[in-house]
């Protein structure tokens, strides 16, 4: 199943964007990005995540202000507490570390669109890593990728090749 498996075409299933968000959390997010730029966007966003830890709106809003503030490290936690919300709601017991092609069907027949999501997520976190100068994790989380989107769909291979052209002089600075 896994070999046939189309990571691009979602269905009828809802998308992050479209899960309902309560109206409080909605308000502070467009505050927020009405607000970009200033120290306010950031306090309205972490406000959001109060009050909706496990809403997927709130995850990316605050993924996204942090990567674009440059705050890579920052941009991280938001992306595993992404993977882990998506995770948990595929059913994922051992997280991303756990996919293969058992697991990604499994994951696909409960909801393509969270699935996605989930593997965007994991590519996310390993662009951070990559910029943060921690090759060998990014490496490990595209391997992932590439081993259950065999037509790289999300566009894995790319970025392992460009690392492997990169360092494989220096194979030392992948760990």
């Amino acid at each position: 199943m896994a070999d046939r498996l189309e990571l691009l075409e979602l269905g009828d299933d809802v998308l992050y964007f479209d899960e309902p968000c309560p109206p409080r959390v909605a308000a502070q997010i467009d505050a927020a990005a009405h607000d970009y730029g200033q120290p306010v966007a950031e306090q309205r966003l972490l406000y959001a995540y109060f009050l909706a830890p496990e809403q997927l709106s709130v995850l990316v809003a605050l993924y996204r202000y942090y990567f674009y503030q440059h705050r890579l490290e920052d941009a991280l936690v938001v992306a595993e507490r992404a993977l882990e919300v998506s995770a948990r709601r595929l059913q994922l017991a051992g997280g991303w570390r756990s996919l293969g092609p058992r697991t990604l069907g499994e994951a696909a027949m409960r909801s393509m669109g969270m699935l996605r999501f989930h593997l965007l997520a994991l590519k996310g976190s390993a662009v951070i890593l990559l910029r943060l100068g921690r090759v060998g994790e990014a490496c490990t989380r595209l391997r992932t990728i590439a081993d259950v989107d065999r037509r790289d769909a999300l566009g894995a291979l790319p970025l392992l090749e460009v690392i492997d052209r990169q360092y494989a002089a220096t194979p030392e600075t992948l760990d």
